[in-house]
């Protein structure tokens, strides 16, 4: 019999790069861009002698070790390491205004958050009268602790159990490794047969848990990646996680 439910962040609770609309609205650049830009004019403001094609290189070369570090070794690293990583590619040490760089990084998606998805707090409510519910959410860019703003400043964090919230940069591993669903079977003090993850994902958030003896449910309400799942149930609207959940008993 299931007692917990873990919850995948993008695309399951909230739309991700649904700020990007915000941020058009007030005149500022895609994040993309933004990020880029910051990063190019803090090695630029200090060191002159850097051309740009090299500066840009080195930033790419950055976001290419990260992306392969989170696809390939299932660990996602911090913001702070990711950028290193280009200033390691320049032979350069951290420059005066690397620490507000990173925090530049950090705290783009919470200073302007996306949005929630539709019927995300009456579901969340409804479940969890009956299971404790947590997270299981890699931060590739947004830190835990940014993601704890989000759900405190929304109201959504009186619905889960504090030890079930695991993040990535804070676990020391990322989506499908054993190791994080772990620690949320821990935190939630439930066996892995006891446990439904819900997420949008095939790969991170169906046949990771599903590995581990785990129930999973391909959530599509924010984006339908389409293909085959393995999944124990699939919904396309929060708003019927909870009856698909009960029929899952």
């Amino acid at each position: 019999m299931f007692k917990a439910i873990t919850f995948d962040f993008w695309d399951t609770l909230v739309h991700d790069e649904s700020d990007e609309p915000k941020r058009a609205a007030q005149g500022l650049a895609p994040k993309v861009e933004t990020r880029r830009t910051r990063f190019v004019e803090e090695i630029s403001a200090h060191h002159p002698e850097c051309p740009r094609a090299q500066i840009d290189a080195a930033y790419d070369a950055a976001n290419d070790w990260a992306r392969r570090r989170w696809k390939e070794d299932h660990v996602t690293p911090s913001v702070a390491q990711r950028l290193a990583e280009g200033y390691r590619h320049l032979a350069l040490p951290p420059t005066p205004g690397f620490v507000a760089l990173v925090e530049t990084f950090e705290f783009m998606e919470v200073d302007i958050p996306p949005n929630w998805v539709a019927g995300v707090d009456e579901a969340l409510g409804a479940l969890a009268k009956d299971y404790r519910l947590g997270i299981i959410s890699d931060t590739i860019i947004t830190p835990g602790r940014g993601l704890m703003r989000l759900l405190r400043e929304s109201g959504l964090l009186r619905h889960f159990t504090p030890e079930g919230l695991i993040f990535s940069d804070e676990a020391g591993n990322s989506k499908p490794s054993p190791n994080v669903f772990a620690l949320a079977c821990q935190g939630l003090a439930v066996a892995p047969e006891a446990l439904i993850h819900v997420g949008d994902r095939e790969v991170n958030d169906i046949e990771g848990p599903k590995a581990l003896g785990m129930g999973a449910i391909l959530y599509t309400g924010a984006k339908d990646r389409g293909g085959p799942t393995v999944a124990d149930a699939v919904c396309r609207q929060m708003a019927n996680l909870p009856s698909i959940v009960a029929g899952l008993k």
